[in-house]
């Protein structure tokens, strides 16, 4: 299932986002651009799950760009809080995308479910990967990776809310990380591993 184009569209408006996509993309030697250069809009995302929203995304670009499109749909999902903000992820940070108010968001909720501090703080980045072609044909990746929550924010690497998660087996948070290192083991990495197989190793 090859690409089939020179130029792969990220289908989103998100910067951080963008630069971590096109890092991975890189090594393949395929132009990107992304909607927001091209003009596209963003649709509605009015998908239940991670991937159903991924794929109304690289759906949109597609057809918008008459080329194929890489949507990516993730999230943290927080177990005391029953899995959310989960696909709501982006929406608890406000109109202006303001993170910190996010993370401050995720630790009120947390500390109320757990009774204060301390109590079950595991969480897990979960990414989903569509890739759409003009055509109307679409392939989905899904990744997850786990671990717990810290408070306050620490680091600034990264984007989102990567400065309160710190994943399963270190001490340090997404957000103090070296990006190529979490670039090696994130949701989104685990993700993008298996559209490479089934994409770019064909």
């Amino acid at each position: 299932m090859p690409l089939g184009a020179e130029t792969l569209v990220i289908a989103s408006h998100n910067p951080g986002k963008v630069r971590e996509i096109a890092e991975l993309v890189a090594p393949f030697g395929v132009a990107v651009k992304s909607a927001g250069e091209l003009g596209l809009p963003e649709p509605e995302e009015t998908g239940r799950t991670f991937a159903e929203n991924a794929g109304l995304k690289a759906r949109a670009s597609a057809e918008g760009a008459g080329l194929p499109a890489l949507a990516d749909d993730s999230g943290l999902a927080v177990t005391a809080l029953g899995g959310r903000p989960g696909i709501y992820s982006a929406r608890w940070a406000g109109p202006d995308k303001d993170f910190r108010q996010a993370m401050e968001r995720v630790e009120r909720a947390l500390r109320a479910a757990n009774g204060g501090d301390g109590g079950d703080r595991s969480a897990c980045f979960v990414c989903a990967l569509t890739l759409a072609w003009p055509d109307g044909r679409s392939r989905t990746f899904q990744g997850q990776v786990d671990g717990t929550l810290t408070y306050p924010p620490r680091g600034a690497h990264g984007f989102g809310y990567d400065p309160m998660f710190v994943p399963a087996g270190h001490a340090i948070t997404f957000g103090e990380m070296d990006p190529a290192a979490k670039h090696a083991m994130s949701h989104r990495a685990r993700a993008f591993e298996q559209l490479v197989d089934a994409v770019f190793r064909t």
